[in-house]
């Protein structure tokens, strides 16, 4: 499980007033170390992530990705009007809704979205017992830059995207070339049908950055969030762990 340091909780607080007045170009934070392969099979501990960025630098992040329409208006992608929203599947109405908190770059997170979240949502979300939301953790600006990417494709494709970004998590995100991942990005999107004019107007998008970050920082600190992944179940935080264990929670719950 990665961990959130608790400094980075208190820059994101700040970052919705210090972008009101700091400049939008030249804060492009130091790219984080390759991703490092899971320590445990079932992906349930990871080590704390090194010292955070400022949060306007993170949020910032996202135009600095090489290829990015800089000139462009600040809300000509193709993202959603409201592109913090949150992305779910299921049943609004069903008895449980489960949040998972993960990051894009999170070796933890890519392990649960390869063999928990298939079997969750055969049994629990497409069988209307569990509404499932997706919420983004921002680590670092690849982090930032996938989210902006999942989010390129509308509320309709956000899904997919999101699945294949943590499938190829170790290959698109393992360079400390930022144009690279950039160009690792812009080659998932065409695969989603996104054109590299898309793709480049949606990480350009300082508003939607903004939004994520802000979402981000005030949804984290509600739920008491310190790591990836962390699922919210009814209101009540519980760590990451095997599909067999979140089964027999969701099982005792629908029970009662």
């Amino acid at each position: 499980m990665r961990q959130i340091p608790a400094p980075r909780v208190a820059l994101f607080a700040i970052a919705a007033a210090a972008l009101a007045g700091a400049a939008w170009f030249g804060l492009m934070p130091t790219p984080p170390a390759p991703l490092a392969a899971s320590s445990a099979a079932a992906g349930l501990s990871a080590a704390p992530p090194s010292a955070a960025p400022a949060a306007l630098q993170l949020a910032s992040a996202a135009q600095d990705a090489p290829g990015a329409g800089a000139d462009l208006p600040q809300r000509a992608s193709t993202l959603p009007a409201d592109p913090a929203m949150d992305m779910a599947l299921g049943d609004p109405g069903a008895p449980i809704t489960l949040i998972e908190y993960a990051s894009f770059t999170c070796p933890h997170c890519a392990n649960f979205h390869a063999n928990v979240l298939p079997q969750l949502k055969a049994n629990y979300v497409e069988t209307g017992k569990v509404r499932y939301i997706h919420r983004e953790v921002y680590f670092d600006r690849y982090g930032l830059w996938a989210g902006l990417l999942a989010r390129c494709g509308g509320e309709e494709r956000y899904f997919g995207i999101a699945d294949m970004i943590y499938a190829q998590q170790r290959s698109w995100a393992a360079s400390n070339d930022p144009a690279v991942v950039a160009d690792n990005l812009r080659r998932m999107g065409r695969i989603a049908g996104l054109s590299d004019d898309e793709v480049n107007a949606c990480l350009g998008d300082r508003e939607a950055a903004q939004a994520l970050v802000a979402a981000y920082q005030t949804n984290a600190a509600a739920d008491g969030v310190q790591a990836t992944p962390t699922l919210v179940i009814n209101g009540t935080r519980h760590p990451n762990m095997p599909y067999a264990e979140l089964a027999r929670l969701l099982d005792a719950k629908l029970a009662n």
